[in-house]
C-alpha cells in the first residue's frame, strides 16, 4: 500500500526540488491516488565512484521508495559510451564498454547505503544497453523523427559552442534520444535527476507521450554547487566521492565555503531547515559546518563513524595533533619522497608531486620539503596538505 499522507507527499515534492514537469500539482495528484508508480534515476558510469552529486537524487529516490513506490537505478552503460553533453564546453572523450563496466562495478554497493535493494519493494538495478544496443538504424531514425535540429540547438551549451566555433558531434545530438528511449523501454511513470538533466529528462517525456501515449512526470533536483556556482562533480575536480573514507569526506565538507552550508543541509540531510537557519544566526559558521559534515558522513557511514571522523578532525586541525590511524608504506631502504607520493596514490603523477612540493604542500616530520630529490626513511611521517598522511615503516 502506498503512502498518501499529504504532509509526507509535500515533503517529497518540496525539499531540494528545483522544478516539476508537467507540474507539481500533477505529481501530487498522482501520488494521492495511492496507486504504485515507478520512477528511475539514470547514472552514466563515467567515473569509478558515485559522488555527493549523485547522493542528492538517490536520497530523493529513497523517499519515493519509502512512500511505497517502485524505484529503478539505471546504469547508463550504453549512454556512458556516447557521453552526455550537458554543461560541457567541449565534446566528451568517448569511453569503451570495458571502461564503463569497470567504472560501474561499485555503483550498486555504494547506492545500497541509500536505496534498499532487498526485502519488500526492493529497488531494481538495470543497464540500458539491454535495449539500446538492440536498436536498428531504422529504429534510431524513427526516434530522431520526434525531434528537430532547432530543439537540440536550443540547449545553451550547443549554442555557446556554435558561437565559439567549437565542434558538436552528431552523437551528442543523439544522446537525449538515447536517454529519452530509456523511459519508453522501462515504461516508467517518472524520472528524477539534477536540474542540469532537465533537457534529457524532458526528451524522455516527449518520447513516452508520443510512442506510448502516456504522461511522464519529471522531478528536477537542485544542484550542490561551489562558491563559483559550478556543480560539485567529476568534471570540476571538486567532488566528494562515496568511495572516500569518513575522515576524507568530513574534511572535504569542512573545506566548503560558508555560503554552501544551508544548501548542503537541504540537499544532503534530513535536518529541519528552520533549525539550520536558527544555528546560522547564532553560532559560528565553522561550528554549523562541523554539524553538517557529521550529518553528511552519518548519512553514508552511520553515526559512530561520523562522530569518530569529527573527533579526528578536531584533533588534527584544531588541536594540531597527528592522527593515530595513519596508513603505512613499507620499504626496505630509504626511498625518494616523490616516488612514495606517487606509489601511495597521494598524488597522481610525479609532475603533480613536484608541483605540490613547489607550492609548499609537503612536510616530512613536520618540516616543509622543497627538494624534489628528498629521501625518506623508516620512522618518518609524510604529510601532504592538511588531510593526507603516510608513515614510512
Amino acid at each position: 500500500m502506498c503512502v498518501t499522507d499529504p504532509q509526507k507527499i509535500d515533503q517529497f515534492l518540496d525539499r531540494g526540488v528545483e522544478n516539476w514537469f508537467p507540474s507539481k500539482d500533477f505529481i501530487r495528484a498522482r501520488l494521492l491516488e495511492g496507486k504504485q508508480l515507478s520512477m528511475y534515476l539514470g547514472i552514466d558510469p563515467t567515473g569509478p565512484s558515485l559522488h555527493l552529486g549523485h547522493m542528492i537524487p538517490l536520497r530523493k529516490l529513497r523517499e519515493f521508495q519509502d512512500l511505497g513506490h517502485k524505484v529503478i537505478l539505471l546504469v547508463g552503460d550504453f549512454t556512458g559510451m556516447i557521453g552526455d553533453p550537458s554543461d560541457k564546453s567541449a565534446t566528451r572523450k568517448r569511453l569503451t564498454r570495458k571502461e564503463v563496466l569497470a567504472n560501474a562495478k561499485l555503483y550498486k554497493k555504494q547506492a545500497s547505503a541509500i536505496l534498499r535493494f532487498s526485502g519488500k519493494n526492493a529497488a531494481e538495478l538495470k543497464f540500458n544497453s539491454k535495449w539500446l544496443a538492440k536498436l536498428s538504424f531504422e529504429d534510431v531514425v524513427e526516434l530522431a523523427a520526434h525531434f528537430t535540429v532547432q530543439q537540440m540547438m536550443a540547449r545553451d551549451m550547443f549554442d555557446r559552442r556554435l558561437k565559439e566555433d567549437k565542434p558538436i558531434s552528431i552523437s551528442e545530438f543523439m544522446y537525449p534520444l538515447m536517454q529519452g528511449y530509456d523511459s519508453v523501454a522501462m515504461k516508467v511513470d517518472g524520472e528524477i535527476g539534477g536540474n542540469d538533466q532537465t533537457f534529457n529528462m524532458l526528451a524522455g517525456r516527449t518520447l513516452i507521450k508520443e510512442m506510448l501515449h502516456k504522461e511522464k512526470f519529471v522531478v528536477a533536483m537542485k544542484l550542490l554547487v561551489d562558491s563559483t556556482g559550478k556543480k560539485m562533480g567529476k568534471t570540476e575536480g571538486n567532488m566528494i566521492t562515496l568511495g572516500d573514507s569518513p575522515e576524507e569526506m568530513f574534511g572535504k565538507v569542512m573545506s566548503w565555503t560558508d555560503g554552501m552550508i544551508r544548501n548542503g543541509f537541504e540537499l544532503l540531510t534530513k535536518i529541519s531547515l528552520d533549525a539550520v537557519d536558527s544555528k546560522l544566526k547564532t553560532d559560528n559558521p565553522r561550528d554549523v559546518k562541523m554539524w553538517l559534515a557529521e550529518e553528511v558522513v552519518a548519512e553514508f557511514f552511520g553515526r559512530d563513524k561520523a562522530e569518530a571522523a569529527s573527533k579526528s578532525f578536531v584533533a588534527m586541525f584544531q588541536n594540531h595533533e597527528t592522527p593515530t590511524d595513519v596508513p603505512e608504506f613499507c620499504v626496505g631502504k630509504p626511498v625518494n619522497l616523490v616516488d612514495v607520493l606517487v606509489e601511495f596514490k597521494i598524488v597522481t603523477s610525479k609532475s603533480e608531486a613536484r608541483r605540490v612540493i613547489d607550492e609548499g604542500g609537503v612536510k616530512v616530520d613536520g618540516e616543509l620539503i622543497k627538494a624534489y630529490d628528498a629521501i625518506v626513511k623508516p620512522g618518518q611521517l609524510i604529510q601532504k596538505g592538511k588531510r593526507h598522511f603516510v608513515k614510512i615503516v
